[in-house]
């Protein structure tokens, strides 16, 4: 018999290191193992694994539809694949870094995956004021972002699940903008299943170490993906010529520049340029590109220049 026909399909659910969770069609998850020294199967990915004792060997990875990571100069750090949305989670307090929010947005972007914004807190009437106004300029470029607030709640608001309803989604957030309530909300026995997992892949009391996949339901139809929180969010993979290409308010202006090949910074007749507005005009208008999107555009075009020099 063809050794090949032996092997058997399955879908990583969690990893740590060389060592991932493979779920088999029937719900059993077996610890396995790279083939060779380098692990290249992440969360979200369809395998196909050889049986070895109690453990097994990843031995292919079935086509990806997508794969959401970050890049810089010293590595590159992979989130999941196969990813219908990618939820990035605010909050009106701590204030969010806009810059951060940008990154992971052109992350997404870059992968044609679908975004949501989820702005929590929006029980702190002034301070969630203040992030829904820093947030009109993603809402009138056509980002689907959802006012939230979890406290004094069991569980999640309704019109969150709806979204979440047949998807795989990878949830992001910083520090303290509500990313494990919220899963804890969504998923009542993740807690349980990190432990267990963590306790299988040998990684002690580091749980939030690795990435984990969670079912929404019982038939397996949605699922959520938690991974560990991030401080920066390296784009070295974003050439700086498509990155007005991944932010749709610059998009929109692309065909109305002058020159081909314009930066959008300092070239005569720029269609992106022309469209940048003063910050009250923005507010009243909400047309056109508002000058805080277009600092953020200059800031990382002028980054990664500088690091496609070495």
């Amino acid at each position: 018999m063809n050794a090949r026909a032996e092997l058997r399909p399955g879908l990583v659910v969690a990893g740590h290191g060389r060592h991932v969770m493979v779920e088999t069609p029937d719900g059993q998850r077996v610890l396995c193992h790279p083939r060779g020294k380098k692990n290249q199967a992440v969360v979200g990915d369809r395998v196909r694994w050889e049986p070895q004792a109690d453990e097994g060997t990843i031995e292919t990875i079935d086509e990806r539809r997508n794969l959401f990571y970050r890049q810089d100069e010293l590595r590159t750090k992979t989130f999941a694949a196969n990813l219908d949305t990618v939820l990035v989670m605010v909050a009106a307090d701590p204030e969010f870094s806009e810059h951060q929010l940008a990154r992971a947005l052109i992350a997404a972007e870059a992968q044609k995956i679908a975004p949501l914004i989820v702005a929590n807190k929006a029980d702190l009437t002034e301070p969630f004021a203040r992030a829904w106004q820093r947030l009109a300029p993603y809402r009138a470029m056509g980002y689907d972002v959802l006012p939230l607030s979890l406290r004094g709640s069991d569980g999640a608001p309704a019109e969150l699940r709806e979204r979440l309803t047949g998807k795989t989604t990878l949830v992001l957030g910083p520090s303290g903008a509500g990313k494990s309530t919220l899963i804890n909300r969504l998923v009542p026995q993740a807690q349980a299943a990190t432990q267990e997992i963590s306790k299988a892949l040998n990684s002690g009391k580091h749980t939030t170490t690795h990435t984990t996949l969670y079912w929404l339901d019982d038939t397996r139809r949605s699922a959520l993906i938690d991974s560990p929180g991030f401080q920066e969010f390296g784009l070295q993979n974003i050439e700086p010529a498509a990155l007005a290409s991944l932010m749709p308010d610059l998009r929109a202006h692309l065909g109305e520049c002058r020159f081909y090949n314009c930066t959008h910074l300092h070239e005569p007749g720029c269609g992106v340029a022309s469209a940048v507005k003063k910050e009250g005009e923005w507010a009243t208008s909400q047309r056109g590109i508002s000058p805080h999107r277009y600092r953020i555009y200059s800031d990382l075009f002028a980054e990664l220049s500088q690091e496609q020099r070495y």
